[in-house]
């Protein structure tokens, strides 16, 4: 062949060579890495209120067992089960007939005692000018006065019967003690009641207010006293649901620690909560947020930020002034609202990274976007929608 052809041939494949070489190389744009997208939050500092949750059961503040102050047939009930009542209120009635009976013969005693105490009043009056004249003996006078005086003592013993059997007369119509919600029946109309009956009549209970009896360790309880301004029974108390939502009620600490619970090593802590729209029943169960310390320059941390290493040690990222990514080891304590109290590694004015850790590696760049919580997003949404 001509030589021309093979200069020809090396030229083309040389030509080759260098198209590839060039494509194999990446441009500008694609060897620059772009920065990972993570959002962040600056850390503020600002009082927190650290708290317990402790389970808690619900109490009525009063409860009145109804029962008989005398003995009777029940004719009929006078109240709606399951309403709330007055005190003085009446609620049962009971065959008055036996104690108008005793009421007429208690009157009609007195009457005659009244009428006894006279004649002898009379008889030691005209007694007297005689005894003074020696026309009668002096023991005959003194029988007449003696006679008068017991009169006089019957008379006051009638009374005190009479206001006795008028008396029971009223508690034959069986009145509320205090005022409450009453619950079901326990006797009908017909029934036989007395004062030694074992059963109640009805029961009332005021849950206007009630109380949360909370159990803690003992061994808490010396920080619960000692913390807050005024002492425990200033701490603000949160009554949470059984869904965890507080209910919109107040509560304050009435005692602690009066007694211990030996077998469980636990002191019940007696919360009163105002209880208005009667949402807390008595028998439910409960869960009581109570603070038991005060950090003025507290500093939080959403939980989702917190990595944890293979040794355990909790650790976030921090971006520095040029959004360059570090990660720092730290120390969290306390979780308030999802959010981990800062203890140490971290302070306020630091920027952490919340969301896109993964995406991060020691000195890399980042495009931070500021953190927006779940409540708050999820807000928006639904008034963008």
């Amino acid at each position: 062949m001509h030589p021309s052809f093979f200069t020809q041939k090396n030229s083309l494949i040389a030509a080759a060579l260098l198209s590839l070489a060039a494509c194999s190389q990446p441009s500008p744009e694609e060897a620059a890495t772009p920065p990972a997208a993570v959002t962040v939050l600056k850390l503020q500092a600002a009082p927190v209120v650290l708290s317990d949750e402790l389970p808690g059961r619900v109490a009525a503040f009063r409860t009145a067992d109804i029962r008989p102050q005398v003995g009777g047939i029940v004719l009929r009930r006078q109240f709606e089960q399951g309403a709330d009542v007055k005190a003085g209120q009446k609620l049962f009635q009971l065959n008055p007939a036996p104690f108008q009976a005793e009421v007429d013969s208690a009157a009609a005693a007195l009457q005659h005692a009244v009428a006894t105490a006279k004649r002898a009043s009379s008889q030691a009056d005209r007694l007297k000018p005689l005894v003074e004249a020696d026309a009668i003996s002096r023991q005959a006078y003194d029988d007449a006065v003696a006679q008068r005086e017991q009169a006089v003592a019957t008379v006051a013993q009638a009374r005190a019967t009479l206001a006795r059997r008028r008396l029971d007369l009223a508690f034959a119509s069986v009145e509320a003690p205090i005022a409450g919600r009453i619950g079901s029946e326990l006797v009908t109309e017909g029934a036989l009641v007395g004062m030694t009956d074992a059963a109640p009549m009805a029961r009332i209970q005021q849950i206007d207010k009630v109380y949360v009896d909370v159990r803690q360790p003992a061994a808490a309880l010396a920080a619960l006293q000692a913390s807050g301004t005024g002492g425990a029974d200033k701490l603000p108390v949160t009554i949470l649901g059984a869904d965890g939502q507080p209910h919109p009620v107040t509560g304050r600490i009435l005692f602690s620690g009066i007694s211990i619970d030996a077998g469980t090593g636990d002191a019940t802590i007696r919360v009163l909560v105002d209880n208005p729209q009667r949402q807390l029943l008595p028998g439910m169960f409960v869960r009581a947020r109570i603070a038991r310390a005060v950090q003025e320059n507290g500093v939080l941390l959403p939980q989702q930020a917190v990595l944890r290493g293979s040794d355990g040690q909790a650790q976030a990222w921090v971006l520095d002034a040029r959004h360059k990514a570090s990660l720092k080891p730290i120390s969290v304590g306390d979780v308030v609202n999802h959010q981990y109290v800062v203890s140490g590694g971290l302070q306020a004015g630091d920027t952490v990274v919340i969301e896109g850790q993964e995406r991060l590696q020691p000195g890399a760049s980042a495009a931070p976007q500021p953190w927006k919580p779940a409540v708050v997003a999820t807000a928006a949404a639904a008034k963008a929608r």
